[in-house]
């Protein structure tokens, strides 16, 4: 088991014993934290880093833990206004609470959670995927625009996670920019205001640096101003504010785990991240990740 959760096990045995002294001195790091579904789809199969399901009782327990551990929940523009501002003093611990693929148990499950601590929260859609009806996203149900809009005005955030949700490194550069204008332009038609978070589906290419100039490009070109990745890592000075690592979680991160990660014991394994993926390119070998969104 020890081998299998090499990663929990350097994380708590090692790293985040020792976190104190991989910390930036006089810097600010905050978890962006990564859910997908709040389900107990049980994913079996697929090793525990690769799992995008958290049970409800799991989230209720990750919530509780920010709470009793005097988080702040802070939206994702205000963390990005922290690690690019001139202040630092003050703030106390914060968090920033992030949900991908727009699913429908976000409605059922996460929301009624985050109400009752006060805590805000950002949903990533695939915009083709919202209807009036209901539609379906990788066998889950997606929000519906009534909900949405239900969401929007009890302080959820919302932001675009494209259209198809395709890899985009795999795209013409005039099909990426349609993914990144037309999600925007449907998501803002159907909430009325202005939508300028972008979520990255899949791993991310941060091993080619062409490619992220080019995107970084059409992002602004489409009128984003934050984003993030599903690089792994807290967010800190000088990280790129559309380009923002994130903390993958999901039903097996146990409560001492997940503490860890909320102290950056985790972000270790940015560095390995990058690693497989620069040796990955390197190599021309071609993994079939699937619907995997939060390694490789």
């Amino acid at each position: 088991m020890i081998f299998m959760r090499f990663d929990r096990f350097l994380t708590l045995c090692f790293f985040h014993r020792f976190h104190k002294t991989i910390r930036l001195p006089n810097g600010i790091r905050i978890p962006i934290l990564m859910y997908h579904s709040i389900s107990e789809s049980s994913e079996e199969g697929r090793h525990p880093y690769f799992k995008t399901s958290t049970s409800p009782r799991v989230f209720s327990e990750h919530i509780r833990i920010l709470h009793a551990r005097s988080y702040k929940v802070i939206s994702l523009s205000s963390a990005v206004d922290l690690i690019t501002g001139d202040s630092l003093s003050g703030k106390g611990k914060v968090a920033v609470i992030t949900f991908d693929d727009g699913f429908e148990d976000f409605y059922t499950e996460a929301f009624p959670v985050l109400s009752r601590y006060g805590f805000c929260s950002t949903v990533f859609m695939p915009a083709g995927f919202i209807s009036h009806a209901g539609r379906t996203f990788k066998g889950k149900k997606c929000l519906r625009w009534g909900e949405i809009r239900e969401l929007a005005t009890s302080g959820v955030e919302f932001g675009s996670h494209t259209v198809t949700h395709p890899k985009l490194r795999d795209l013409r550069w005039d099909q990426v920019d349609m993914e990144l204008k037309e999600s925007k332009k449907i998501l803002e038609d159907g909430l009325g205001k202005g939508v300028g978070s972008f979520s990255y589906p899949y791993a991310f290419p941060d091993e080619d640096h062409r490619f992220k100039i080019r995107l970084k490009s059409s992002l602004l070109a489409s009128g984003y101003m934050n984003g993030v990745t599903t690089n792994i890592g807290t967010a800190t000075r000088g990280d790129d504010r559309l380009f923002l690592k994130r903390i993958p979680v999901n039903s097996d991160d146990d409560p001492r785990f997940f503490s860890a990660k909320l102290d950056s014991g985790y972000d270790w394994v940015q560095h390995l991240q990058y690693t497989f993926k620069f040796l990955k390119s390197k190599s021309g070998w071609k993994a079939n990740s699937g619907s995997q969104e939060t390694s490789q």
